[in-house]
């Protein structure tokens, strides 16, 4: 099997060369579709029989590193170009070709006609060799190099309708803020990379982690190198403060927003993260700030999706809040938990951009759900599809995302700390809101769209990878069944020898055992969603009225939401605006005009100036050169016998 291994990832890269430089010539949507998707799809069935041959080995033997070829050589550094295959990487490996898969099919469909079709399977497929890449990667160096990958495509793919114009600016503006703010994480993980080496003389994952066992918990090295790491996992990831990209990401194709923004990139920093478990279970102080930054930004980030009418806006703030979650299950030490809601949010979330994109498609264009109402009728297997992963987000049982964030908030409990259980009720209750108030915005009630749009179903190569992301959300939970609920938590026990036992208790009460205990979580849980669902539901379809009352009581607060608590505003002030001004001030007028242009133009005049003084030298007379000549003779004569 290993020398099959290599083709999990080079089949995607070979997809991007192909579709890259000979997909214009080739001039077929259909040729280009097959290529883009097929690849991708022979790549989740390698994945598929690398993982049943890890179900029938031992625990023991289920890590597997393959290494194809010495990358880097110099002195201590050694760096080789090799894959791990264990336990997490193969599921991480799955998510991205399954639900890639999908997603390159359905692209089929909603960008037939554009006239860059073979360009966009080709950075798909080149994406999805980065993600690959980063995912398998057995070192930092690997997998930073996927990471960077991933920020590229996601540059590409953001701003792959450059020219199209949003409502801050144009998608090459917004491309630019995604890849620059990325780069602030980076730095920050770049400088961990650094402090690694320097602590450990390696960057290979097999060298590190068991190194890192003789140092004590809390010690300052791991705390700062878990906490650059950390910093880069909040770009990527998109967490408080750097989360201000991703909702203007949205203003790409809606297929990058389901593969990149919600199903795979945006995930890197929670792999990375859970990757490195046994640096975070040795920083308490780390996993805190973890956790902090998770639940604060899962609450903050929910608390506006409640108002925003941009259908891909409110599913942008969804999956920022959905993250946070990820980030509160890794920072009180429950990396499965975390691992799981990853799992369940790419498919559901998926399902949900795929199904706005469906919308959006049918209306034109438009993408306002205060001007959609009434589509169930005219989409009805959109609308059902859309319904099921609507379940799943808000933690409705038996679907998916009921037991993926039960998990986590009962981590949450268990660990002690009543903040971070009521911070995820809270948001448990805001999603609910949000995601019922735009299904009842869009497909219930009625029509409130004008003009001339005749709503329509999408095609089949369109709807089919809806339909199997609906039933991956509604049974994708079995895989993590606990078993107070009859289940095996078959995730949590498989991804067991991968990660760290890790514990970061806040005792604000005494932790309570118990299945009673277990139960009654649940049903907290469940009835805060269920009524979340309702109120929205009352609310938007039965009494909108009580909704426009709220709005103009509460008009502070409403446009507080409504602008984004006003934060890229106060980064534009506080950070972007200065650092333009100083820039075309300080080193444009200054720097770039007055020393380096004067530096330059100061040249040309000193050589005009001595240009005039030689020019009249050259008089043109033919005795003046040869006394010339004569003088200079007898003076180097002179020089040489006398001096």
């Amino acid at each position: 099997m290993d020398r099959y291994t290599i083709y999990i990832t080079l089949l995607p890269f070979i997809g991007f060369l192909i579709n890259g430089l000979f997909g214009k010539k080739l001039n077929s949507e259909k040729v280009s579709g097959i290529i883009g998707s097929g690849v991708v799809g022979i790549s989740f069935v390698l994945s598929c029989l690398i993982f049943l041959q890890m179900l029938q080995s031992g625990a023991e033997d289920r890590l597997h590193t393959v290494q194809y070829f010495t990358w880097l050589a110099a002195g201590s550094l050694d760096i080789c170009f090799a894959y791990q295959f264990d336990q997490l990487s193969i599921v991480m490996a799955l998510i991205v070709t399954g639900v890639g898969f999908l997603i390159h099919v359905y692209s089929i469909g909603y960008m037939h006609r554009d006239p860059g079709f073979w360009r966009f399977f080709a950075y798909l497929n080149l994406f999805i060799f980065a993600m690959l890449t980063l995912v398998l990667a057995n070192n930092f160096v690997l997998l930073f190099v996927g990471w960077e990958g991933v920020g590229l495509c996601s540059y590409l793919l953001i701003g792959f309708w450059h020219d199209r114009k949003f409502d801050k600016g144009t998608t090459s503006d917004a491309a630019k803020k995604a890849f620059i703010v990325n780069r602030i994480g980076d730095f920050g993980f770049l400088l961990g990379m650094f402090l690694i080496y320097k602590t450990f003389g390696s960057l290979n994952f097999d060298t590190v982690f068991p190194a890192a066992s003789v140092f004590n918990q809390g010690d300052s090295t791991i705390f700062w190198i878990t906490l650059l790491l950390f910093l880069g996992a909040v770009g990527k990831s998109a967490q408080i403060p750097l989360y201000v990209w991703l909702p203007d990401a949205m203003a790409g194709p809606t297929p990058v927003s389901a593969l990149i923004h919600a199903a795979t990139m945006v995930t890197a920093g929670v792999y990375m993260v859970a990757r490195c478990s046994v640096l975070y279970a040795l920083a308490p102080a780390t996993m805190t700030v973890v956790a902090v930054v998770g639940a604060a930004t899962a609450i903050f980030a929910a608390s506006i999706g409640l108002v925003q009418n941009d259908i891909k806006k409110i599913l942008a703030y969804s999956t920022i809040s959905q993250l946070g979650y990820m980030f509160l299950a890794l920072g009180v030490g429950a990396f499965s938990a975390g691992i799981f809601h990853l799992m369940t949010h790419a498919f559901f979330k998926a399902l949900l951009f795929l199904g706005a994109g469906a919308v959006i498609h049918a209306m034109a264009g438009e993408q306002n759900i205060q001007k959609f109402g009434g589509l169930r009728s005219a989409l009805p297997i959109t609308h059902k599809t859309f319904l099921v992963a609507a379940l799943a987000i808000s933690g409705i049982f038996p679907f998916s995302g009921f037991f993926s964030k039960d998990e986590i908030l009962c981590k949450a409990f268990d660990q002690g700390s009543l903040l971070y259980y009521l911070v995820g009720l809270g948001g448990t209750a805001m999603t609910a809101f949000y995601v019922f108030r735009l299904v009842s915005l869009t497909f219930q009630g009625e029509k409130r769209w004008e003009g001339d749009i005749h709503p329509h179903e999408a095609p089949k190569v369109m709807t089919i990878p809806l339909i199997i992301l609906a039933v991956l959300s509604f049974i994708g939970g079995v895989a993590g069944i606990p078993e107070s609920l009859g289940g095996h938590n078959a995730l949590g026990h498989w991804l067991e020898p991968v990660f760290s036992v890790a514990s970061n208790k806040l005792l604000f009460f005494p932790t309570v055992e118990g299945e009673t205990l277990e139960y009654l979580l649940m049903i907290i849980s469940l009835g805060v969603a269920i009524g979340g669902v309702l109120v929205a539901r009352n609310i938007f379809l039965k009494r909108r009225e009580v909704a426009m009352d709220l709005a103009k009581r509460w008009n502070r607060f409403y446009q507080l939401l409504s602008n984004k608590y006003y934060i890229d505003e106060i980064y534009d002030a506080a950070i972007v605006n200065p650092v333009v001004k100083g820039s075309e001030r300080v080193l444009w007028l200054n720097f770039d005009i007055g020393i380096i242009d004067g530096a330059v133009n100061g040249t040309a005049k000193l050589i005009g100036v001595i240009s005039q003084f030689v020019r009249r030298i050259q008089t043109g007379v033919a005795q003046g050169y040869a006394l010339a000549f004569v003088v200079g003779i007898i003076f180097i004569l002179g020089w040489l016998i006398f001096g």
